[in-house]
């Protein structure tokens, strides 16, 4: 059998895909950038497209407890990395309770012997996989509730991790790291120019939706669809934002006619909201000229215009010298708050891009600051709950520019609860009171 041979309606095609995306984010790839590789590769169908996507999004979920197993079922580690990542694949799809699993345990064990088969470098591996896995079936609660004796598949992060989750948060971590393990909701920010928070509520539910109000303006879908089946979507009436990052306009206090700067812009739902609330003249900058297109893309969705420009928020060259009377400075982090929404970062992250990323976001603040006009407010967003890239940078940075720092809610930390669900935002607002 080769890799032509599979059916790409089948399951092993679909292991195999997310056994390649898998292994690219084990040699530093984001997962996106991963995935996007793995289809242009491979072709799939836009079924098969969707199950390698969820397959590969479950493996990073459960990719710590995965591998503990995979040292407790296998003698040696796999020598292949697509073995290896084959295997926590079908072992992430093999771990959720019966009535849970997404595919029929024994499909799942055939399918990935068949997957490895496929493969001229695995296939001598077939039987591997298949004594793995059946192994797993019959001894499955005692190999979980030994493994879970492990803090990386009890909690499915790396220890430096934990430990400074721990450091950070003493009261909050536990809270803090499941709620990162849980899927995240598909939430929806009300566009207040052009409708209703209940005109949209009775929409969804004349449509069959159940959605609850998370927010001033975000409904949450408690079923999530694909955004072309949301009733007002494509015409501009919602949009997907998480709840904590529709806090960001209103902060800011915009008025018709402000000139107002979005550093860091992309994919633009922050951009979309400003340009919601009032009639501002906007600049969307964005380091990334693919990432400006998505920006571009939205708010043509929108009906909405802003000045897109390519450039760096930590550079000058792009500044025309006129001063801002508002800036978002969405500044790059280690996305530790959003680790829900990208179950790869905590595997792609390590210890010292903590202290490397606050470096960064720091210098770009302060190349920012030139540009604000006197009275200005200077909005400082961070996805980040490590200290050093949120309260701490936001202190540092009143202390170096005698800013004056407003009301703001400072740090959410992620929750995943009925009642409030919304991922890990720091908010910092300054205003300038010397020219």
């Amino acid at each position: 059998m080769n890799k032509a041979s599979l059916p790409p309606a089948s399951l092993a095609f679909s292991l195999w895909g997310a056994a390649q995306a898998v292994t690219r984010v084990a040699g530093g790839t984001a997962l996106p950038q991963a995935l996007a590789a793995v289809f242009a590769r491979m072709e799939p169908t836009p079924q098969a497209r969707g199950a390698i996507q969820d397959i590969a999004y479950r493996t990073m979920r459960e990719y710590g407890l995965a591998q503990v197993l995979l040292g407790q079922l296998a003698s040696r580690k796999p020598s292949a990395p697509e073995l290896h990542a084959l295997l926590c694949a079908a072992l992430a799809l093999l771990v959720p309770e019966a009535e849970q699993a997404p595919y029929d345990p024994f499909t799942v064990v055939d399918q990935a012997v068949d997957c490895a088969a496929s493969q001229r470098t695995l296939a001598p591996a077939k039987g591997m996989v298949n004594a793995v896995l059946r192994r797993f079936l019959r001894e499955r609660q005692p190999l979980l509730a030994q493994a879970r004796r492990q803090p990386l598949a009890e909690w499915n992060y790396p220890a430096w991790w934990i430990d400074a989750m721990r450091a950070a948060w003493p009261q909050q971590w536990r809270d803090i790291l499941t709620a990162g393990n849980q899927p995240p909701p598909l939430t929806l920010r009300v566009n207040l120019a052009k409708t209703g928070v209940d005109d949209c509520l009775a929409a969804f539910a004349a449509a069959g939706i159940e959605a609850v109000r998370v927010g001033p303006q975000a409904l949450k879908l408690l079923r999530a669809l694909p955004v072309a089946q949301i009733p007002g979507f494509a015409e501009g009436l919602v949009s997907v934002q998480d709840a904590a990052a529709q806090l960001a306009a209103p902060l800011l206090d915009l008025r018709d006619g402000m000139r107002v700067l979005d550093a860091c812009a992309a994919p633009g739902g922050k951009t979309g909201h400003m340009l919601e609330t009032a009639r501002v003249q906007m600049l969307a900058l964005d380091s990334d000229p693919q990432r400006l297109a998505r920006i571009d893309e939205n708010l043509r969705r929108l009906q909405l215009q802003a000045e897109l420009r390519h450039g760096d928020a930590g550079a000058r060259d792009w500044w025309d010298g006129r001063p801002f009377d508002r800036i978002l400075a969405d500044v790059p982090c280690t996305a530790s708050g959003i680790v829900r929404r990208h179950p790869d970062i905590r595997w792609l992250r390590r210890k010292d891009d903590v202290r490397q990323l606050a470096a960064l976001g720091g210098r770009i603040l302060d190349n920012l600051w030139p540009m604000l006009a006197p009275g200005g407010k200077l909005l400082f967003v961070t996805c980040s709950i490590w200290p050093q890239e949120s309260e701490q940078q936001a202190a540092a940075f009143a202390v170096r520019h005698q800013a004056l720092r407003l009301p703001a809610p400072g740090q959410l930390l992620p929750a995943a609860r009925a009642d409030e669900d919304h991922d890990g935002l720091f908010y910092a607002l300054f205003q300038k009171t010397t020219v």
